[in-house]
């Protein structure tokens, strides 16, 4: 696996863990704007490359009376200062394959989503924009067979491609991390990251909307980077209760430092 530029950040270089996180979805730019410059500075003083995250639409959801955030034009436009006043790479879900073209005008990387991961049409769109690709893993998906959309971002002409694992399906309402499958994928020749926010989802368990258990963030991230899992994916927010999307499965920004301090220390002893 070569190491590869998004957009001044190196991700996938040896013994150096990335991080990807931001708020679930893109709120007033204000808010957006803070959790982001902390998150950035909680980064720089560690020395971790930093991605900033969030969606401009959550068209995953429980419910259709889900919160899914500006929608694309208002979205993006959020998203454009984030990149421009921070000086960080932003990446956002695509959804739909004519909304990568516009979404590639902002965002350094289209990130699939898990429950799209199999979506041919998609995938070849996000790639054909010339950005990086970030797949997530499916939660029904094998991690050998993550190779699949894998090799069809690679097909589709994108020649910097990460996957993400976010926990597998077991039973109702739950998730589960194996993580053999960091160590399978990473097999595939490309950067693997751990979403150590969705992988402790409780999926549908407040009927309407997922619940979660954030007591286990730290756990599964320290177990995910002692494997040696490239980067990290985690949603952040000041106040996660008031988060509009995945309240209760957000990691507050006050327990960021701590967290990514033993993670890099963690790295620092693993291939």
């Amino acid at each position: 696996m070569k190491p590869f530029d998004v957009a001044g950040v190196t991700v996938g270089e040896p013994g150096r863990l990335f991080l990807i996180a931001g708020p679930c979805v893109v709120e007033d730019p204000d808010r957006t704007l803070r959790i982001g410059r902390r998150a950035r500075d909680i980064c720089r003083d560690l020395g971790v490359p930093y991605i900033f995250k969030a969606s401009y639409d959550k068209a995953n959801r429980s419910s259709v009376k889900g919160p899914r955030g500006p929608g694309l034009e208002q979205g993006l436009d959020v998203l454009r200062r984030v990149k421009e006043e921070l000086g960080v790479p932003v990446l956002t879900d695509v959804h739909l394959p004519e909304q990568c073209a516009a979404a590639a005008e902002v965002a350094d990387v289209l990130q699939i989503p898990a429950f799209l991961c199999r979506q041919t049409d998609l995938i070849l769109a996000a790639a054909a924009t010339g950005r990086v690709v970030n797949v997530k893993k499916g939660q029904f998906l094998a991690p050998w067979d993550a190779r699949h959309p894998v090799e069809k971002a690679r097909q589709g002409g994108a020649a910097r491609v990460m996957v993400t694992e976010r926990g597998a399906t077991f039973g109702y309402g739950n998730l589960v991390s194996d993580m053999r499958s960091l160590v399978i994928m990473r097999r595939f020749g490309v950067p693997v990251v751990f979403d150590a926010t969705h992988s402790v989802q409780l999926p549908g368990a407040r009927g309407e909307s997922t619940a979660g258990e954030r007591e286990f963030i730290p756990y599964l991230a320290r177990a995910a980077v002692a494997t040696g899992v490239d980067g990290i994916f985690a949603e952040v927010h000041e106040d996660p209760a008031s988060s509009p999307s995945d309240a209760d499965t957000i990691l507050p920004l006050d327990d960021l430092p701590g967290l990514l301090e033993t993670l890099v220390k963690i790295k620092a002893l693993v291939p």
